[in-house]
């Protein structure tokens, strides 16, 4: 495939369908989809098919054995390996700026983390914590709706005809 507008990361997702969710988010946004391991399900065909994902297999995926090594990807730009770092939009409800502030280009990275607890704290500090603003008194989106938010946000500012 080629190069993706952008990418959306899961980090250590617990839930498939969450997962599969935001899979076909990435498909209509032309977005590569990053399963950051471990993983709370199994993305093997007869579980993603017994899960009714059956557009599972055009999604653009890129699984990473851990944080560490998706560290690493992230570290570096595209082909060939050993350019600038990606830019990352680390998505954290203790983030202390608002995304709609975020100017997309291509090849950035929107991360996510783990349904129960989001991203790890000290990787929040590392990166950046970007949040959306809420109003209510919950602490935090479902994490594909929250992926839907920041990735149509991301296809209105790369494409803006599409809009």
């Amino acid at each position: 495939m080629g190069e993706p507008l952008f990418h959306v990361a899961l980090v250590s997702p617990e839930i498939g369908g969450n997962a599969g969710n935001i899979g076909r988010l990435c498909l209509n946004v032309g977005a590569r989809l990053h399963l950051v391991h471990p993983l709370g399900f199994q993305t093997d065909e007869k579980a993603v098919r017994r899960a009714g994902l059956d557009y599972w297999k055009d999604v653009d995926v890129l699984e990473h054995d851990s944080v560490d090594t998706f560290d690493a990807w992230l570290a570096r730009s595209g082909p060939p390996a050993g350019g600038t770092p990606r830019r990352v939009l680390a998505l954290s409800s203790h983030g202390t700026r608002s995304y709609a502030a975020w100017r997309f280009e291509p090849g950035d990275v929107i991360v996510l983390g783990r349904e129960s607890v989001g991203l790890p704290p000290e990787w929040v500090s590392r990166h950046g914590g970007w949040r959306i603003p809420m109003v209510g008194a919950t602490r935090s989106l479902n994490v594909a709706n929250a992926a839907a938010v920041v990735g149509y946000e991301a296809l209105r500012q790369l494409r803006p005809g599409l809009f």
